[in-house]
């Protein structure tokens, strides 16, 4: 029982990024255009698993923030441990997602209500979290320019990544209901993109200054793709959502309006993207020559690079064009690998008891 308790004790934020991870893979698996004997049988059984771990998870952290309340106050001052915070709502979103997707059209509406309560309590604690570590951050938190990484995004992308899951939820509940949460949809974007790509600028110029980071925090390179991602596939998403919500309505014209320039500003943000996802390719090359310590950060690996591939697919699937379809498997290829990669590393550290060590407690230890 005292290993289980310091198991608690130690366990951090951190380990709702396997959820994200995941998370992407079996929505994407659901998604891909081609497929295979088994697909949707495997997409189901991994939002079933990922549903199971998300809630021993959040039972742990409560735990421990009931059990040691001491090491709150240490987790929200350390300047990379707080920051994982986001993990919390963005682990969440794919398991809303999956409610819709494989459990609603087996049991119906009492599922899509299930889902939209549980994505407005997403929502509350993405923004609550998108706020309040920054504030930290800006207050009390020790942050230097030279040790400045792509992990200050977490916080900030959580309400993006509900953004996105609005336009999956919206077509499954009434009209009045739909263009609320569509409308939400789009506030959260707007709390969250132009924010990180203030970060994703400050992120640049401490490159080219201080150069890369060190390799324990290698991995943060590939995060850079994670609100370009998103944010292309909330704006494509809820474009094509809105129509519908709003047809009849006075704003059924800026529905349509919102249509179009959800695939333009896709495609625009699907074009950066790939410069990072190019950069991140170079950086791991660096880093593989260097030597990469496994830690829970390599989950970063994962979701930053689905959400790109969710965003070409949709590409794909509006507009028809074949170069989308291409890009999108070869890039979903490669998520299931370095998925496969990071999921073995992590089972076998985790057997070793690796992984249950908190930095931000090494002064109360």
């Amino acid at each position: 029982m005292g290993s289980l308790a310091e198991k608690v004790r130690q366990f951090t934020p951190n380990w709702f990024a396997i959820t994200m991870g995941n998370g992407i893979v079996f929505l994407i698996l659901a998604a891909l255009p081609i497929h295979f004997s088994g697909q949707q049988i495997l997409a189901e059984a991994l939002w079933a698993i990922d549903t199971v771990v998300y809630m021993i998870f959040a039972l742990m952290f409560t735990a421990r923030l009931i059990i040691y309340p001491d090491t709150i106050k240490p987790m929200l001052q350390h300047p990379v441990q707080s920051m994982f915070l986001g993990a919390i709502p963005m682990g969440l979103v794919p398991i809303i997602n999956g409610i819709v997707i494989f459990a609603g059209p087996r049991f119906g509406s009492d599922v899509y209500s299930l889902a939209f309560f549980v994505w407005c309590f997403d929502v509350v604690l993405a923004v609550v979290i998108a706020i309040g570590v920054p504030y930290l951050a800006f207050r009390s938190q020790n942050h230097a320019f030279e040790k400045l990484t792509a992990v200050l995004l977490l916080p900030i992308v959580a309400p993006e990544v509900a953004a996105s899951s609005a336009a999956v939820l919206a077509p499954h509940l009434a009209p009045e209901i739909a263009r609320y949460i569509i409308g939400a949809g789009y506030v959260l974007w707007a709390i969250s993109v132009p924010q990180a790509f203030m970060v994703l600028t400050l992120v640049f110029f401490r490159l080219v200054i201080h150069k890369l980071p060190h390799r324990d925090l290698g991995v943060s390179s590939w995060l850079t793709l994670g609100p370009i991602g998103t944010g292309a596939l909330g704006l494509l998403t809820l474009g094509q959502a809105a129509p519908a919500a709003f047809s009849g309505t006075q704003l059924a014209s800026v529905a349509i309006t919102a249509r179009d320039f959800g695939v333009i500003g896709g495609l625009l943000l699907w074009g950066m993207g790939i410069w990072w996802l190019v950069c991140a390719i170079l950086f791991m090359s660096h880093y593989r020559r260097e030597g990469l310590p496994f830690n829970l950060g390599w989950w970063g690996l994962t979701f930053p690079l689905g959400v790109y591939v969710a965003a070409t697919l949709n590409l794909y699937f509006i507009t028809q064009l074949i170069v989308f379809e291409v890009i999108g498997i070869v890039l979903a290829g490669l998520l299931l690998g370095l998925w496969l990669i990071v999921l073995i590393k992590t089972l076998n550290a985790l057997i070793h008891g690796r992984l249950f060590h908190a930095p931000c407690l090494n002064d109360l230890n």
